[in-house]
């Protein structure tokens, strides 16, 4: 999911926004004083981003030394040494910002994914993220969620069909909608979005591959899982929090997709300081 190319271009992009002309701040140190720092995490997570971190110091002085003392995916506590970096005083500090950005993002995408993944444990329903990303670092954030233990929705509007309201509006009906998915494109998912028990009816009549069940009740799931049957894969969407995700899953639903995994941002605590300095 990951190119080579995605990351140099973001890490590129997001280097030139906070460098622009010149780091300022960084010219107060010496040219020549090299120093060692060490990074740690304030709080635990699911660690997630260690390319972007080593693709960040290597654009800004390739001679810089990079020692992880943590895997990608790996759960650390409160307090680890994430990983150590060794070289000039000046490329550390202007590298540092930007890195560590894309460390606390991607690993508190991935962190909450793991939070939600452990209250599915002992079901056979999946986790799914969705669309509602930071534009341009989507699939970054979709990695995220798979180093969370979560499972990727569709990528975007071009390799899955996901009939919502307004379709179904502009198309005249559920059935006609999904008809017309088939004709477009044979093999594609088609996935619909239903919000009652007899659009859901008229989804599986149509041959639907996945229904979305938007917004049900916790009552109406069970009468939804019912009702299918097992014909057609069910996804819960809509008021999904870690206080009820479990109770959602125990209906027998597939899977349950959740915007606020990349949507809701969260930033782990993270923490770089200067723990030998020195000169050649």
């Amino acid at each position: 999911m990951l190119h080579t190319k995605l990351i140099k271009t973001l890490v590129a992009e997001a280097l030139a926004e906070d460098i622009g002309e010149g780091d300022i701040t960084a010219k107060l140190i010496p040219s020549g004083k090299m120093v060692t720092a060490r990074v740690i995490t304030r709080e635990e997570m699911i660690v997630c981003g260690r390319v972007f971190v080593d693709e960040t110091f290597s654009q800004v002085d390739d001679q810089l030394e990079m020692k992880w003392e943590v895997s990608e995916a790996e759960a650390v506590a409160a307090g680890q040494i994430l990983f150590w970096v060794s070289g000039r005083a000046q490329s550390i500090l202007t590298a540092e910002r930007t890195a560590l950005n894309f460390l606390q993002l991607l690993s508190g995408t991935a962190t909450t994914t793991h939070q939600y993944v452990e209250q599915l444990k002992g079901t056979h329903t999946q986790l799914l993220d969705t669309r509602k990303t930071i534009p341009l670092f989507r699939l970054a954030q979709k990695y995220a969620v798979t180093c969370g233990g979560g499972v990727n929705h569709r990528k975007g509007l071009y390799d899955a069909f996901l009939i919502k309201e307004n379709h179904i509006l502009a198309c005249g009906s559920i059935t006609a909608a999904i008809g017309q998915a088939r004709h477009l494109a044979p093999g594609r998912t088609v996935e619909v979005e239903v919000e009652n028990l007899t659009q859901l009816e008229e989804a599986i009549h149509a041959k639907a591959d996945i229904v979305m069940l938007d917004n049900f009740s916790l009552e109406t799931l069970p009468q939804a899982v019912s009702l299918n049957q097992g014909r057609v894969k069910l996804e819960v969407s809509g008021n999904v929090s870690l206080n009820n995700i479990r109770a959602i899953a125990q209906t027998g639903v597939d899977f349950i997709s959740v915007g606020s995994l990349t949507k809701h941002l969260r930033a782990i605590d993270l923490s770089l300081r200067i723990v030998e300095a020195g000169s050649p």
